[in-house]
């Protein structure tokens, strides 16, 4: 096992990739890897002969086409327009994949696939989620590097000059977390939930078959080059139970990983194929594996936080951030940093579509769970001491020993945003605020993004406040919340909108001409039905079942607080449910609000029905209690 190939490094000649496949005669297969705008990845089994002999058509797209009406390019690639091609991107890492259930006996190794992340091109546009990330990030330096070539001195950065800046390097990492169990084992919200509270779980050792996968994770992703820096248990779980045979059964845990930062377009390819690697195993361990934002509802849900960097090379050959201010003890960051964060904030609007897109992602958005609700950020208490503020969106992380350690964490996404648009979305905002901050000092700069709400000011809005190093949840009523940091969408239509509401803001994120009006209308599209789909055959489903088992208690004891009780609960099942010739249910109002596209009464009844079910869960559960 130790002579097998894991990584096909980044701008390899295809010589050098020929010959390293020939040696390897147990990868037997090819899978071109193209990402669709819900972030879904293409994966087939391509002989390995046939690449080996057309290798150059690969590389023009033309070996390879797929049905793209199959995929989310919505209203892009039609069933009679449907024809997409794919090129490979060899700029970034080809990892393969092995099977590790079939073995190739004679050679005695598992069989492999090579992966090769892959364009996705329709009547010779780019219209995938790589090519998205790829070509902002292209425009974005183009912009920056024009900047610096105009401005010799930038406030905090003045121990260089503009106009050695050479190129700019774009970092990332994300933070995987996930939910792991044994097949068909249920979860003790209220016994978890418990946990959570008195805090017995994050960091506590891992044990059996769980601590098994862990590791064995970890070693292979140090195999395929990805650096990975720490595993452990977070903040969700509860204790398995010990069958006969001293083996850990009835596990469900929260665990997270991480690994080492990447450029930009690489860390979204690395983070995809992690989560390809937890699932298969943790699978081969027995176990399950969950990366659903909130997979139980009143536990903690799955985050990905997302680090985001810049960095500068010079002429010399030397890289230095640029988000670090020169005196790390005077500034917070450079002014380069402050635009940077100040971008993000005012545009965010337009980038929440992009991070919290499924009803399941504005799920864990709820105060209580350590998920940001709230666009402000948190740079620390003074510069000289770095603080972490947990409870807001976007925070600074910073270390006054390592200068090149400075970045913001995005704690608004989950495993399943789509990196790649996010990303892009998230620097052509970046990009807007440094246009504006690269002439401002670190002083002003610092006053505009700690203003008061109501405070004029030169970028930022007048009646938003952006910076608060309180505890947002705590120290803040909801009220003075929606005030301050304006008011959360509470469903995929509201987040949605933001697009069509805030065209100034969408003008930023589509002006390097990679997330175009063509691209976000069919991200928009493809949302909106799976919002719509989910509901109608998931979530009304899953409630019907909720408000069929909340049923009358029979007892010889009846008081009249239980009869009051149940009239109540049975009010509610019947609004929720219940149809009649003149009245027709919740739910009912709902499915057929969706199904006539009217959106925006579905937003409304979909807010009405969660509150609705939340309140029969709680008077049932008081119900049943007094039920002796």
């Amino acid at each position: 096992m130790d002579d097998l190939l894991f990584v096909i490094p980044a701008n390899s000649t295809k010589e050098d990739i020929l010959s390293k496949l020939k040696e390897h005669p147990e990868i037997k297969f090819v899978s071109l890897v193209g990402i669709d705008l819900a972030g879904n990845d293409t994966d087939e089994k391509i002989p390995m002969q046939v690449f080996l002999e057309d290798i150059d058509k690969f590389y023009e797209g033309s070996a390879v086409q797929t049905d793209g009406s199959s995929v989310v390019l919505t209203n892009i690639a039609t069933l009679n327009n449907a024809k997409v091609d794919m090129p490979v991107d060899s700029a970034v890492n080809w990892f393969i994949d092995y099977n590790m259930e079939n073995f190739d006996e004679e050679l005695e190794k598992p069989i492999g696939t090579l992966r090769i992340p892959s364009f996705l091109i329709h009547e010779d546009k780019r219209v995938d989620s790589r090519a998205v990330l790829t070509d902002t990030l292209a425009f974005v330096k183009k912009e920056l590097l024009g900047l610096f070539a105009k401005k010799e001195v930038v406030s905090g950065l003045e121990h260089i000059k503009g106009s050695d800046v050479e190129d700019i390097i774009f970092t990332s990492a994300t933070e995987l977390e996930f939910w792991v169990k044994t097949p068909l084992a249920e979860a003790d919200i209220p016994e978890m939930s418990a946990s959570q509270v008195m805090q017995e779980q994050y960091w506590q050792r891992t044990r059996g078959a769980v601590r098994s996968a862990l590791e064995q994770t970890i070693l292979a992703m140090q195999a395929y080059g990805l650096e990975p820096e720490m595993g452990h248990k977070e903040v969700g779980g509860m204790k398995g139970h010990m069958d006969a045979s001293g083996n850990m059964n009835h596990v469900c845990e929260q665990i997270e990983i991480d690994w080492k930062f990447a450029n930009a377009v690489q860390a979204a390819d690395n983070e995809l194929f992690v989560r390809t690697l937890v699932k298969e195993v943790f699978r081969a361990n027995g176990l399950e594996v969950n990366f659903k934002a909130k997979p139980m509802i009143g536990l903690a849900g799955n985050g990905e936080h997302t680090h985001i960097g810049m960095a500068a090379k010079l002429k010399s050959g030397k890289v230095i951030n640029l988000f670090s201010p020169k005196e790390m003890t005077k500034d917070f960051m450079s002014s380069v940093g402050y635009g940077a964060i100040m971008g993000l904030l005012k545009n965010y609007e337009v980038i929440n579509p992009f991070v919290s897109s499924t009803n399941d992602s504005l799920n864990r958005l709820k105060p209580g769970f350590e998920a940001p609700i709230c666009i402000v950020t948190s740079l620390g208490h003074k510069p000289e001491v770095p603080s972490r503020n947990r409870t807001i969106l976007a925070g600074l992380v910073r270390d006054i020993k390592s200068p090149m350690a400075t970045r913001f964490e995005l704690r608004a996404c989950n495993p399943y945003t789509n990196t790649y648009v996010a990303l892009a979305a998230i620097y052509s905002a970046i990009l807007d605020g440094v246009k504006y901050s690269i002439n401002k000092t670190t002083d002003e700069l610092l006053d505009e993004l700690s203003k008061e709400a109501g405070t004029v000011a030169g970028y930022l809005e007048k009646d938003r406040a952006y910076r608060s190093e309180d505890d947002v949840f705590e120290d803040y009523t909801q009220e003075e919340r929606d005030h301050l940091f304006s008011i959360p969408p509470a469903t995929v239509w509201e987040n949605l909108q933001a697009l069509k509401n805030f065209p100034e803001k969408r003008a930023v994120v589509t002006a390097g001409g990679a997330l175009r009006d063509q691209i976000i209308d069919a991200f928009v599209s493809g949302e909106l039905i799976r919002w719509k789909t989910e509901i109608i055959s998931r979530i009304i489903p899953e409630n019907r079942v909720i408000v069929s088992a909340c049923k009358e208690i029979a007892s010889t004891f009846v008081t009249d607080q239980d009869a009051y009780n149940w009239n109540k609960i049975n009010g509610i099942r019947c609004y929720l449910a219940k149809d009649s010739i003149d009245e027709k249910s919740l739910f009912t109002l709902l499915i057929k609000a969706l199904n006539e596209n009217d959106f925006a009464t579905a937003s409304g009844l979909q807010i009405e029905m969660y509150d609705k079910m939340e309140e029969l869960k709680s008077l049932y559960s008081d119900y049943k209690m007094n039920m002796i």
